[in-house]
């Protein structure tokens, strides 16, 4: 048996989750099942820990978590997944390129090799497009808005131009959580805004619509390092400032899953109960979700 590592894998909130199933396909590795009218993690060895699953469940009953478990195996995970056919092999393969994870794909293309299994990538007429191994995430990837060739004036054509100055609604500095003193001023009883570095590059609207009367605070749960002051800082607003609302703001990337569950995490904790909203934002700065978020 191999000894066991620390590592990230998959957990899953039993008690949320309602066994629809959706993070199965997700999951080629074959690393969950439902059993008993719930996702269950079968075993360490087929979950590679980059969360595929995380951002298909619509109660978000998984998360990533740090923990002793044993190491992945990629060899033991393509023995499920030729089984289950060429659609899974070539979802698992970009799996692995779009998180830059270059030693386990070759390992995935060495045990295609030796067991005489076609490499669906080979025959995808896209494959031209994808992004080599290691460039990391999808939420990395490299991407032109709109069809070749068309400007950003090109697709606005149409839209009324707007002339004048466009008047800021940010009312504090700083904005960064790492840097923001959770009990100032522009804190106490205030309805604020956590949101993720790249949403107001992304939405066009973002002081109109999201941030105007309201304090900020910034954070990356991808980039940023020290998190864990996140947390206390957020328990802190909701505790000691006594905040009204927490509305989170996201980009529809994996990565910014994070900043939602840190939200989650700090309201579980507070002594106080607050309306907790979440707002997913589209890569081009439409809302795709908008809902008041269970923190129970």
């Amino acid at each position: 048996m191999n000894d066991k590592v620390t590592r990230e894998v998959v957990k899953i909130d039993e008690e949320k989750c309602t066994g629809c199933g959706d993070c199965i396909p997700a999951c080629p590795e074959g690393a969950l099942q439902i059993i008993d009218d719930k996702a269950r993690l079968i075993s360490d060895l087929y979950c590679d820990g980059l969360g595929a699953c995380i951002g298909e469940c619509p109660e978000d009953a998984i998360t990533i978590v740090e923990r002793e478990a044993e190491p992945y195996d990629e060899r033991a995970a393509m023995e499920n997944i030729v089984k289950k056919g060429e659609n899974t092999i070539k979802a698992h393969l970009e799996h692995l390129i779009e998180h830059g994870e270059d030693e386990l794909l070759r390992e995935a293309l060495d045990y295609l090799n030796e067991h005489d299994v076609e490499n669906p990538l080979k025959k995808n007429k896209e494959v031209g497009n994808m992004r080599k191994p290691g460039q990391g995430c999808p939420g990395a990837q490299a991407m032109s808005f709109g069809s070749e060739g068309e400007t950003s004036k090109n697709r606005n054509k149409g839209e009324e131009e707007k002339t004048g100055d466009v008047s800021s609604k940010l009312q504090q500095w700083p904005v960064q959580l790492h840097l923001v003193p959770p009990t100032a001023p522009y804190f106490r009883e205030a309805d604020v805004v956590l949101s993720a570095d790249c949403v107001a590059y992304s939405a066009g609207d973002f002081h109109s619509r999201f941030l105007a009367d309201k304090s900020l605070a910034i954070a990356c749960p991808k980039l940023d390092q020290g998190q864990d002051q996140y947390i206390q800082k957020l328990v802190s607003m909701i505790d000691d400032a006594e905040i009204n609302t927490l509305t989170v703001l996201t980009m529809e990337v994996p990565c910014c899953h994070g900043l939602l569950a840190m939200a989650k995490k700090a309201a579980q904790e507070a002594r106080r109960n607050i309306p907790v909203k979440h707002i997913q934002v589209s890569i081009q700065g439409e809302v795709q979700k908008e809902s008041w978020v269970n923190t129970s």
